[in-house]
């Protein structure tokens, strides 16, 4: 695999041919915007970063730079909310999830405040290492009570997830994909519901369960185990917290065995909710886990640091097909 170089501020690493949009995060939220006056947006200092850029410069009255402090970020924006507004603030997950992790509970989420948090850099979608890689944001989040999580698989989602969590009574965390973002899933066909799972592919002999930018990466493994005569199943759990318990139950009983696929530490995210459905509803699967090891990642170009990891494609197929990781005990 190419090492490539490092990209520095959470655009997405790939090299398929699938269509690309910039911003969309926030073009959609100026979209939104047009139709809703209550509608402000915030950052600590990052809109360029973060891209809420759009919204500042088309609702310039409804924009708010706090500076470099998350916590006043997510005070503030708790506070526009108790007046009334719809606030959406963007920041790094780290920052949102390290710093700021008690407002986000009590400011937030003990209010239901109106409070929209997109946090960009989520897991290895940049290379400057642990201090800006938010590897443990999911299981952070996912334990904070009327707290909703979710990680957009592309640009259709993330455009969708704008519009979905201002429908939605209360705060929400949303992992943010910037910069040139593919465009995996049809925006003619996909309907993102918060707490809801997609099969995207049926399969027999293996299921992937993915969530994030992984779930494109999930779809293009499925297609090469399909050419060797594997047939892999997909599904797409985007909602971390509501998770869809019974869609993943149900996908478990058709197929014969199972791999989660995050961009995110292995332990507290995506495959410990799987194994959590698995075991409360008593289906017995092999499962193995492809995510972020339990460490901090070194700084390093992208490519060089998701192979490391496991995290890529022809690893996911080698995965599948490597028969000591599915023996019977």
């Amino acid at each position: 695999m190419s090492r490539g170089v490092t990209v520095g501020m959470g655009e997405v690493v790939r090299g398929g041919s699938r269509e690309l949009v910039d911003a969309p995060f926030g073009h959609a939220l100026v979209t939104l915007a047009k139709d809703r006056g209550d509608i402000v947006g915030l950052s600590a200092d990052l809109a360029k970063y973060t891209d809420i850029l759009p919204f500042k410069e088309a609702c310039p009255d409804r924009f708010f730079n706090v500076g470099m402090a998350e916590q006043n970020l997510v005070a503030v924006s708790a506070g526009l909310a108790k007046s009334g507004f719809v606030a959406y603030c963007t920041t790094y997950g780290v920052f949102a999830s390290r710093r700021a992790y008690d407002f986000i509970a009590i400011a937030c989420a003990h209010s239901r405040a109106e409070v929209k948090i997109f946090a960009g850099l989520p897991g290895l979608t940049t290379g400057y290492g642990g201090t800006h890689q938010a590897i443990e944001d999911l299981a952070l989040m996912r334990m904070v009570p009327d707290l909703v999580v979710i990680d957009p698989c592309d640009a259709t989602e993330l455009e969708q997830v704008t519009h979905a969590v201002v429908a939605h009574r209360g705060p929400a965390y949303v992992r943010l994909l910037r910069g040139a973002v593919p465009r995996v899933l049809d925006p003619r066909a996909h309907r993102f519901e918060i707490g809801r799972s997609y099969v995207l592919r049926e399969g027999e002999d293996i299921g992937l369960v993915s969530t994030g930018f992984m779930t494109e990466r999930a779809l293009d493994a499925a297609e090469k185990l399909a050419a060797q005569g594997i047939s892999a199943g997909v599904l797409h759990v985007p909602t971390i917290k509501p998770f869809d318990a019974a869609g993943v139950a149900a996908f478990a009983q058709r197929v014969g065995r199972l791999i989660s696929i995050e961009n995110h530490v292995v332990t507290g995210g995506l495959g410990s909710l799987v194994a959590e459905t698995l075991f409360d509803a008593g289906i017995v699967r092999r499962l193995r886990r492809v995510g972020i090891p339990d460490r901090f990642v070194e700084c390093g170009s992208l490519p060089f640091l998701q192979e490391q990891c496991g995290m890529t494609v022809p690893q996911i197929v080698a995965l599948a097909n490597d028969k000591t990781q599915w023996r019977t005990p």
